[in-house]
């Protein structure tokens, strides 16, 4: 009976006692950490504004977690997320460093919309996002991997978006952006990783 006892106990152990690891790092800071109830996944992401490179790594839900990359022109982005322990010891890839792939889409340059990017890597979607922060209408425009259009993914890119595929599918539609605004954007980007 003692021996019954011992095993139920452990096995209980075993299957609800294992969390996931993952390195969180943000810069060049990494420690190992055990996800929490829902991290069920590793994040690794490596972001860019302009010429600004940072990177993050973290603990994530999966169902919240795209793969792939996104461009908006001075913000660019890729992501990887896995689910095994300690599985983001690796970088996310330079998104500076995919291929063109052929598909373009529009992007905004200030208050122009109508200016066109390539897109590169897995992106192989239009992305169209609006929104109002304070009183200011704000529009972002871009290439975008299908990963962060689909089901829960798509809190990466706020809840008035569109994607479509097909080149220049997000119309030009011009509309004031100012540079505060644009990093409030890229500093949730970072922080909803």
């Amino acid at each position: 009976m003692g021996l019954q006892i011992s095993l139920f106990l452990l096995f209980i152990l075993i299957s609800a006692g294992h969390s996931l690891s993952c390195y969180q790092c943000a810069g060049n800071s990494c420690t190992q950490t055990t996800c929490s109830t829902g991290g069920s996944s590793c994040i690794a992401s490596t972001n860019y504004y302009g010429n600004i490179k940072t990177t993050y790594k973290g603990c994530y839900p999966l169902s919240n977690c795209p793969t792939g990359s996104i461009n908006l022109g001075s913000l660019k982005a890729s992501v990887y997320c896995c689910s095994s322990d300690l599985c983001n010891v690796q970088d996310s890839a330079d998104p500076n460093t995919n291929a063109p792939n052929g598909l373009k889409c529009y992007y905004c340059d200030g208050q122009n919309c109508s200016k066109t990017l390539s897109c590169s890597g897995t992106e192989d979607r239009c992305l169209s996002e609006s929104g109002t922060i304070g009183n200011q209408s704000l529009i972002y425009k871009g290439c975008v991997s299908n990963s962060f259009c689909t089901g829960t993914a798509s809190a990466y890119v706020g809840t008035n978006y569109t994607c479509c595929s097909g080149n220049l599918c997000n119309s030009a539609k011009s509309i004031t952006q100012s540079l505060p605004l644009l990093c409030c954007f890229l500093l949730a980007f970072i922080l909803m990783l």
